[in-house]
């Protein structure tokens, strides 16, 4: 596993300075989520990744750049499966309910709305999202009629807002992070979802220019985060990090705990999922999400051996 921000890469290890305490609380219970995403693709399984080549130092606002991979990021995704799963299935219906560019209104159809009420339905029948509500229960944090915590993802993750001063509702925490959006036409914002990066790049609207690690952290077929540069709508996203075959639900459960467990504007939580350390920032827009990334401090359970000696 691999982790880097939405708004500029860490070249930070594990025990920089300043860095909060990891969460061990946070930790345990994502290790859980983890183990419970049942509905996770398998690498070389489900899907094939080509990581290929180091991407270089991009400025952001700098859209001609060198490609490091001259091939797709994805070589192949079991697409039946993909189909079959129900909330990847629901899931991928919302992609294109969306206007990528801010400032431009949204427009919820009434088949948009039966569509998302579709796809929480299915997220909240997982495991993984009963664990995290129960543990949003006991904290005080959600109701526990499933109704309620049904609304309260609602607005977390789709009440739309306005992400421009002056302009119609165009944005929301869901478009943000995993649809993506494009800013004042000259940047990407947000895009974090592996299922959006591979229909982009399988329709040519999307070029894979290689990674992003640091050589102690290279990336492995395996990964199921990805440090990556890619172009999107002729712009370019310097540094991006995607999950690789992670469930939706897994994500927005991940989210949603931050987000609620904090009333901060901004929020940091350091946790050890599987073999990385990891700094998760939630940034909120109101009662909404405005934003959620991690950043990679460890992988391959770097931190471990670090401080095991």
């Amino acid at each position: 596993m691999v982790f880097v921000a939405d708004h500029g890469w860490t070249s930070c290890l594990s025990i920089c300075p300043g860095l909060p305490a990891v969460n061990q609380e946070l930790s345990t219970l994502f290790n859980e989520l983890w183990t419970l995403d049942v509905n996770r693709m398998t690498p070389a399984v489900d899907y094939t990744i080509s990581t290929q080549g180091r991407a270089g130092f991009v400025n952001q606002g700098n859209h001609v750049v060198q490609d490091h991979a001259s091939l797709p990021l994805f070589s192949s995704v079991n697409e039946t499966k993909l189909n079959n799963i129900n909330t990847f299935s629901r899931f991928t219906k919302l992609l294109d309910n969306y206007e990528h560019s801010t400032g431009t209104a949204e427009r919820v159809t009434a088949e948009e709305r039966t569509e998302i009420n579709l796809f929480l339905d299915a997220v909240l029948e997982t495991e993984v999202m009963k664990r995290a509500h129960r543990y949003l229960v006991s904290k005080g944090k959600s109701s526990s009629i499933l109704r309620l915590f049904k609304s309260q993802l609602h607005l977390i993750w789709f009440q739309l807002y306005r992400r421009q001063r002056n302009a119609d509702l165009d944005s929301s925490g869901f478009e943000h992070v995993f649809v993506g959006e494009t800013k004042s036409g000259t940047e990407i914002v947000g895009f974090h979802n592996w299922v959006q990066f591979y229909l982009q790049e399988k329709n040519s609207n999307l070029d894979y220019k290689g990674y992003k690690a640091r050589d102690h952290d290279l990336p492995d077929q395996d990964d199921h985060v990805l440090n990556l540069q890619f172009s999107w709508h002729g712009l370019v996203k310097p540094v991006g990090s995607a999950f690789i075959g992670t469930s939706p639900e897994f994500e927005m459960a991940l989210f949603t705990v931050v987000f609620l467990m904090n009333t901060e504007r901004s929020t940091t939580v350091l946790v050890n999922i599987d073999q990385c350390q990891i700094e998760l920032v939630v940034i909120r827009h109101g009662r909404s999400l405005g934003t959620a990334y991690p950043k990679l401090h460890s992988s391959n359970s770097r931190h471990i051996r670090q401080n095991s000696h």
